[in-house]
């Protein structure tokens, strides 16, 4: 079946604003700015990007509202046929809790493996996700997989594979704390168990209550940020050495410290608003996709930022090129394909 103007217009949202989140925390990981001590130091926030980022998803919710608003005015039941607004209202906001706190915690441990490996490797790792939600579908849905999918789940293995080999050998060629590197693979390897978990109870307790895409999102923004104000307060006195921490209160995070250093930087604050600007319009294309398409065309959508993103990250400077590397997001795709 063809796919529709708009259609081709999500996917390339998705693709776009998807790579340009990655990119953009990234970014702001590179900036060294005086922090509250006068330091120069590294962007080492991973909490607060994580807000930022939920802030992003909360405005989802406030552009829903306004658009619900404008066509319930109207009186003629275009709520119910515009693409920002159609969809069920009779469901809990609660129901979204669950993974909005998966989000939260899944994220905020990817941003610090993020801040101590590559963009690239980032995006491919979180090819494990596959794996772990392939798994947990069969303990917790009851589902049976086929035997090509069980070879799409070995085809994502020894991609993962691939990409650790890859950072090995990138190590070799560059002076860089190589602990920290492989330390920052496995925790974003770890926070794909946490996004599986999100995906399997989304599928099970939200799919098929037609929620739109904007509140779905919006709502998940309101709990992660509720969330992570209370996460961020005990971790502005937990004491972590570097690569953990680096910033003046060596804390796992230091919120005054990151704003001090947002409002001294331009560079900085505009990687920020990329952020949350970039992640609502991926979150919301994302949702759209299943919605319109499916959620196999969803995955191979972000398999596709993947090249964008290590094409970028290459061209930029912030690693070398490894042919090992190049094979890692066609296994992917090959698993999508196939499923």
């Amino acid at each position: 079946m063809a796919w529709s103007h708009y259609q081709k217009f999500l996917a390339v949202m998705m693709v776009i604003t998807g790579s340009f989140n990655t990119l953009s925390v990234k970014y702001a990981d590179q900036q060294i700015v005086q922090g509250s001590d006068g330091q120069p130091r590294h962007f080492n926030h991973p909490f607060m990007q994580s807000l930022f980022m939920f802030i992003g998803e909360l405005m989802c919710l406030i552009v829903f509202k306004i658009a619900f608003c404008y066509h319930s005015r109207l009186q003629n039941g275009s709520e119910n046929r515009s693409s920002l607004t159609k969809g069920s209202q009779a469901f809990n906001p609660v129901v979204l809790f669950i993974p909005a706190a998966c989000d939260m915690i899944a994220t905020s441990v990817m941003y610090i493996g993020l801040n101590m490996t590559y963009a690239s490797s980032f995006q491919m790792l979180r090819g494990a996700v596959i794996v772990f939600t392939g798994l947990l579908s069969v303990g917790f849905l009851n589902k049976k997989l086929i035997l090509r999918e069980w070879l799409g789940i070995l085809f994502v293995i020894l991609g993962l594979l691939l990409v650790g080999l890859s950072d090995f050998l990138t190590m070799s060629d560059q002076k860089v704390n190589k602990n920290g590197v492989l330390t920052g693979d496995l925790l974003i390897i770890s926070a794909q168990i946490i996004t599986a978990i999100q995906m399997v109870v989304e599928e099970k307790y939200i799919a098929g209550q037609d929620i739109p895409a904007l509140q779905a999102v919006g709502w998940e923004g309101v709990f992660g940020c509720i969330g992570m104000c209370f996460i961020m307060i005990p971790c502005n006195f937990i004491y972590a050495p570097p690569p953990f921490a680096d910033n003046s209160s060596n804390t796992i995070e230091a919120s005054i410290d990151a704003l001090v250093q947002i409002s001294r930087s331009g560079h900085l604050l505009m990687a920020m608003i990329g952020i949350t600007i970039s992640i609502a319009f991926f979150n919301f294309a994302g949702i759209s996709v299943t919605k319109e398409l499916n959620a196999t065309t969803r995955m191979i959508l972000d398999s596709i930022r993947t090249l964008v993103i290590w094409t970028i990250s290459l061209a930029v400077g912030w690693q070398k090129f490894h042919y090992l590397q190049v094979q890692c997001s066609p296994l992917e795709i090959c698993y999508y394909t196939n499923s």
